[in-house]
This record gives structure tokens, sequence and C-alpha cells, in this order.
């Protein structure tokens, strides 16, 4: 029984795309066939074919191992490194909450000798 492909908006398959299609220039540009990068990368000629087309049914390891076998794994160092959303959670939660800042403020001892 074939495994259903995984669900992808069209935005996410455009990306994938793209790198497919970079994945393939790249591989171009080397001089390297499908064949080469097959068996240098331990995957099959059709899991390039899928890698190259942006298929989401590819596995993130065999993305991986063409990237690799392209010279190009270090790229991946940059994926998610620039977390700013996350960091912008992060410190909301990290600011006083509103009843800490209301806490009262005790009054100094001069105040007190001056109301007497």
């Amino acid at each position: 029984m074939p495994r259903k492909p995984p669900l992808v908006f069209p935005q996410e398959q455009r990306l994938l795309s793209k790198l497919g299609e970079r994945l393939r220039l790249a591989r171009k540009r080397r001089k390297l066939s499908n064949a080469v990068v097959a068996q240098r990368a331990g995957i099959s000629r059709t899991t390039v074919y899928k890698v190259e087309a942006g298929d989401p049914g590819a596995t993130l390891g065999a993305y991986v191992r063409v990237l690799a076998v392209l010279g190009l794994e270090s790229s991946l160092n940059q994926l998610a490194a620039d977390d700013r959303v996350g960091r912008k959670l992060q410190d909301l939660a990290l600011e006083p909450s509103s009843a800490a800042k209301r806490r009262r403020v005790k009054p100094s001892p001069a105040s007190n000798r001056e109301e007497s």
C-alpha cells in the first residue's frame, strides 16, 4: 500500500521547487550526472530526480545527501539561524507581569515624619 504524500501548501511547494532547481543547476555547473550524484550520495537516481523536482515526498536526508555531494552542506547552518519571531516571543515571556509593575511603593521613613 503506497504512502500518502505529505500535505504541502502552495507556498511551501514553490520553496521546494526553487530549492530543487538550485540543486539541479549546482549539479550541472559541476558537470555531474544524476547517476554520479546518486552513487556518491548513496541514493537512487529516482530520488535525485525527486529532490531536484522539489518533491515533498523526498526525505530531508536525501536533500542533505545531495547537498553534501555538491559541497553545499554548510549552507544548512544558515537555516533558521536567526529566529527573530522566537526571540520576540521569548522576550515577551521574560517581561515582568502587569501585577509586578503595579506593586505598591513603600513610603520612606522621612515622609512618615512629615505627616506627624
